[in-house]
Formats: C-alpha cells, structure tokens, sequence
C-alpha cells in the first residue's frame, strides 16, 4: 500500500498585524502519497474536498504551495502526479470566497506567490484529469508539464460568466498552448470543451477511459523518474524558458544544457550502460 500523508502547513504572518500564532490550515484538503513506498521515485498529490468538487479554496491552494515546496526539495522523488480522482479534477475557484473581497483584498492576496511553488517546480508535473476543469482547475491544469484526461474530463474558463477573467495563468498560458483563436474561444464564451477536443487543440496530451487515467499517469511518472533527474530537471527548465525567447536564444539555452550534462556521473553511466548492453542506474549526480 502506497503511503499516504496529509499536508500541514500554517499561515506565514506576513503583517506586524498578524497574529503570532496563525490558525492550522485545514490539512485534510490535500493528499500526498508515495507508491510503492517512494521506491519509483513518485509522489502522488490529490485534491480532497469531495464535497465542494475540489474547489480551490484559499486553504487549499495554500496546501498545494507547500506541497510542491516540500516535493521540490526531496531528492527521493523525481516525477509527480496531481490529480483529483476519478470524478473531478477541480471545478474552478471558491466563488462564496470571492464574491465580497475587494480589489485590494485580491491583490494582497497575492495568488502568485502561492502558486510559485507549482509554476517552479523543476520536476515533472503529471495532470491526471477526470471530471471538470473549470477555472482555476483548468489553470492548476496547465501549470503542469503532461495532461492526460479521461474521456469525461472537460475544461474551461467561465471566469467571463460571473463578471470577472482568469487571474492565474489562464489567458496567458492557454494561448500558449492552444493559439489565440482557440483560447478567444474559450476565455470569450466561458464554453467547455470536451477532452477530445482539448486534444485536438493541443491543450492535452493523451485522452484515456477514465479508470486508465491514474494507472497510466503513475506509469509514465515511473518511466520518467527512472531517467536521469538532472537531464530531466534541465530539459523541463530549457522548454520553459525558451517558449518566450527568440529561438536563437532558446537554442543557446538548449546547448548550454546540454554541454553541462556532460560534467554529470549520470552521462557517464547512461553512455557507458548503452554501450555494454545493460540497464543504467541513474543517481542523480
């Protein structure tokens, strides 16, 4: 049986008003476990609040920053799945939390800063994706690396349906990913699309039954975390980085990259196991 954890983290005071002993988070929100006992090198994160569809709460996106802050930091894993289960991703923002704030209230809650830790995450990222992802869901969605949806997953920005637009990534990196006439589309009409087409756009990867979604994502998670994890780190960084840069510019990232692999233990035995015909060991060194 995997090991399983809930996350516990408290609220950083970040005013001289604050109190000094900030109230726990709700730690329940949120699940990591470990398959195999974290021999494979996976960790697997899953939004728990079945009974608002995985709405993404204030304490739960605080749960997701120090999650993917601790993950980040464990040299045992190297590959991570984030999913929701099999019913539902996540169906967008908390709108009752919402509704009454202000703009100064919005602003200095600073979204950005709590979802840094996802958007910087130097390991792969797996979406396994069932179910709704509206909103936020689908922003949390794109902020990994590899989506893979079930047949019943869905995804959209309604955001424009109650007044407001995405605030965490969506108008930026959905036209990214699917090219400014299909994210107009999305973000205009507020509309889903189905997961069928958000392959055909480019915004998933693969479309799988929905009781395959999970398997496959934690076996693709273990294939990658079998590879080299410093290579797999620098791939990750360089696609990233050179998506807004000129490609002479993103092509001197990828040789830079490429050159500093040279200098790892990891090259060496990758070369020399491919040339004696066996299975390499990767340390991450």
């Amino acid at each position: 049986m995997p090991r399983i954890h809930t996350c516990r983290i408290l609220f950083m005071p970040t005013t001289p008003n604050t109190p000094t002993t900030p109230p726990e988070l709700d730690h329940s929100e949120l699940q990591i476990s470990y398959p195999n006992d974290g021999a494979d090198g996976v960790a697997v994160v899953r939004l728990h609040r079945p009974q608002a569809t995985n709405a993404l709460s204030l304490n739960l996106q605080a749960l997701l920053s120090q999650a993917f802050t601790q993950l980040a930091a464990d040299d045992a894993v190297r590959a991570i799945v984030l999913t929701g289960g099999e019913k539902v991703f996540a169906a967008g923002g908390d709108i009752k939390g919402l509704e009454g704030a202000g703009p100064i209230e919005i602003m200095e809650r600073h979204t950005e800063r709590v979802w840094a830790p996802i958007e910087r995450c130097p390991k792969p990222i797996i979406a396994a994706v069932c179910g709704y992802a509206f909103g936020g869901g689908a922003e949390l969605a794109m902020h990994c690396d590899i989506i893979l949806a079930g047949e019943s997953a869905s995804f959209s920005q309604p955001e424009i349906r109650i007044g407001i637009m995405p605030g965490i990534g969506g108008t930026q990196r959905l036209v990214r990913a699917v090219g400014k006439f299909n994210a107009m589309r999305l973000l205009l009409t507020g509309k889903p699309v189905s997961a069928a087409e958000a392959r055909v756009m480019g915004l998933v990867s693969q479309v799988l039954p929905d009781d395959q979604v999970l398997p496959e994502a934690l076996k693709m998670a273990s294939l990658i975390a079998a590879m080299p994890p410093l290579a797999a780190m620098q791939i990750k960084e360089v696609v990233l980085a050179g998506v807004d840069a000129s490609l002479e510019t993103a092509l001197m990232l990828e040789r830079k990259a490429n050159q500093l692999l040279f200098a790892t233990r990891d090259q060496k035995e990758g070369m020399q196991a491919f040339i004696e015909k066996r299975k390499p060991v990767f340390e991450g060194r």
